[in-house]
């Protein structure tokens, strides 16, 4: 027995020997297991978050009714790239997977302009109905520029000039609570401002912005510099920006800590220079909605709704960077625009062309940042049309094709505007071409690879 027994305790350290040693392989194939599946897992993601697409959105409408087209297929579709075709990875039709909106109207209150349609009550009511019928996800913001007064400073920007009714929401009470104020907001005429000695004090900060011209030459280089008073001190800017056109002219936008804005421009040969001191003007307007929507929306499609009279003076260089401020955004303009006073329509085709030297445009570049960014321009002649007006944009938004195509991993970021066409064609059921016109944003800038945007953030 005892020589059993003694035999048996060898038998059972070997057991035990080959049982840990077990349990110790088999940690190691279940550590390299979970090692290989989240490496595989880290692979995966890594491809997925280099994998950059230009997305696009394309209205596409009958060219004679202006009816959008919905029954289109990725086959129909050219998509071209600085003039070489792309392969259409991606394609979404209305009402498929779209990206809710994050909807800004921007309405210019001048009383000589479309203030004195907006201010009324009619008019807040058509808007009201139509935001209200958004889809859910939607929401809208409301920025009012060229102010009267502002009775609340806080939601006050740009020295007073301008104020958010109110932020992003589908609540319809704020809609309307918003839309109510406009009576009191509504600026004054330049008749009423004549005859109101207080109002036209030049030292007002909500006075209309002023402006300086002087013409360079070799006698006037000695003489002191008029403007200077006006420039603002060193410690009083808060941001400067400066932007150089083709042409070789220079604006310097110069943004103080009031809030208020000053634009300069000086022509490529230095001779003209003009000085807009204290304005809000529609570049300004611009940039402002289309930065709420990418801080506090950005996994919203932009889109901005410009409501005026089309009398917006902006510099063109001015007008040429907003404009690539919203395709970088991937932001839809569009505006809405009634007809103008008897006064300014017949001015304006003679007062273009005399104010053209400065670089200035009266009109017309409203309707350029629609066409850029893939917008739209529509006019209304009544005010009855207000209402139908918002809702033929607002139904053209989302009424679009999504598009995108995949860039290589070759393809690196070079910092300028990539062109953009897009070329439909589609054969009616009498066998003959349709006759379509398509609206999409002209360009795009290439997204930035991670390796990319880790560089750019140390």
């Amino acid at each position: 027995m005892k020589s059993s027994t003694s035999h048996a305790k060898p038998q059972r350290r070997q057991g035990q020997i080959i049982k840990r040693t077990s349990v110790i392989w088999l940690g190691l194939f279940l550590t390299i297991f979970t090692a290989s599946s989240a490496s595989a897992q880290e692979v995966a993601d890594t491809i997925r978050v280099r994998t950059r697409v230009v997305f696009m959105d394309a209205l596409v409408k009958d060219k004679k009714t202006g009816v959008p087209i919905s029954d289109l297929k990725p086959e129909n579709f050219e998509l071209f790239d600085d003039g070489h075709p792309r392969p259409i990875s991606y394609f979404t039709r209305e009402g498929q997977a779209r990206k809710p909106l994050a909807l800004v109207l921007i309405l210019d209150l001048r009383d000589d302009g479309a203030g004195r349609f907006l201010k009324r009550e009619e008019i807040g009511r058509a808007l009201v109905d139509e935001l209200a019928k958004l889809p859910p996800g939607d929401e809208v913001a409301i920025l009012a520029i060229n102010l009267n007064s502002v009775d609340d400073k806080t939601a006050a920007i740009r020295n007073g000039k301008a104020l958010w009714l109110t932020e992003f929401t589908r609540d319809r009470a704020r809609l309307e609570t918003a839309l109510a104020r406009i009576p009191a907001l509504v600026a004054s005429s330049p008749e009423s401002q004549q005859n109101d000695s207080p109002k036209n004090d030049q030292k007002d900060p909500n006075r209309s912005g002023s402006a300086s011209v002087s013409l360079s030459s070799d006698t006037s280089k000695d003489k002191p510099d008029e403007t200077a008073q006006a420039r603002p001190k060193e410690n009083d800017v808060l941001e400067t920006e400066t932007i150089k056109g083709k042409n070789g002219a220079v604006i310097t936008r110069t943004t103080k800590k009031d809030g208020s804005v000053s634009v300069k421009r000086v022509s490529g040969n230095g001779k003209v220079n003009i000085e807009l001191d204290n304005i809000y003007d529609m570049a300004g307007a611009t940039r402002d909605a289309a930065k709420l929507a990418a801080d506090k929306r950005p996994d919203h499609q932009a889109a901005i709704v410009w409501l005026s009279d089309g009398i917006a003076p902006i510099f063109y260089e001015d007008r040429n960077a907003t404009e690539q401020i919203l395709i970088r955004d991937n932001a839809i303009f569009n505006s809405l625009t009634v007809e103008k006073r008897t006064l300014y329509k017949f001015l304006l085709p003679f007062g273009q062309p005399l104010i053209g030297w400065t670089g200035l445009s009266l009109a017309g570049s409203a309707k350029r940042l629609a066409q850029q960014s893939g917008g739209e321009a529509l006019r209304v002649s009544r005010t009855s049309d207000y209402g139908a007006g918002l809702a033929k944009i607002i139904g053209n938004l989302t009424a679009r094709y999504s598009l995108g195509f995949s860039l290589s991993e070759n393809e690196k970021d070079d910092g300028r505007m990539h062109e953009l066409a897009v070329r439909v064609k589609a054969i009616d059921g009498k066998g003959k071409q349709r006759k379509l016109e398509v609206s999409s944003r002209r360009g795009y800038y290439m997204p930035r690879s991670d390796t990319d945007q880790a560089a750019a953030n140390k």
